[in-house]
């Protein structure tokens, strides 16, 4: 694959995908950002969202990422995520659940901690669910 990008994505439980593609695009922590072979070096925060991988112009596959890291160089991008799945096997009735338990939990926070975590959890639902029902990309 001519001008082909080295994807690296690796979570802390295991490497998720290592391939060759033509281009991705990124959840970085101030917006979305695509990927080409050859990009020029950036490091980058990553939010909860997806991670949306093309092949032959379109999107081949599309990782859930709940955060993150991502390093770019003139060899690659290696991303380096918090928690990641194929947004194809999420369970979107455990994702809801999740979200409302997550709702519950900020509502009833006492303290700063308990509240910064309830809040993390509720966008990380937020953002699976959108993810789910709204490929940006399909």
């Amino acid at each position: 694959m001519a001008d082909a990008l080295k994807l690296e994505l690796v979570s802390p439980e295991r490497l998720i995908l290592s391939e060759e593609v033509e281009m991705a695009v990124l959840p970085g922590g101030e917006g979305d950002f695509g990927v080409l072979g050859g990009h020029s070096p950036v490091i980058s925060t990553l939010r909860p969202g997806t991670i949306s991988v093309f092949e032959a112009g379109t999107v081949k596959t599309r990782i859930f990422v709940a955060g993150g890291f991502a390093e770019v160089n003139f060899e690659g991008c290696t991303v380096l995520a918090e928690e990641a799945e194929n947004v194809e096997e999420i369970d979107r009735d455990a994702v809801a659940q999740a979200l409302s338990a997550a709702e519950e939990d900020l509502r009833d926070a006492e303290d700063e901690a308990s509240r910064e975590l309830a809040a993390r959890q509720v966008e990380t639902a937020s953002a699976k669910l959108e993810a789910i029902d709204s490929p940006a990309y399909a």
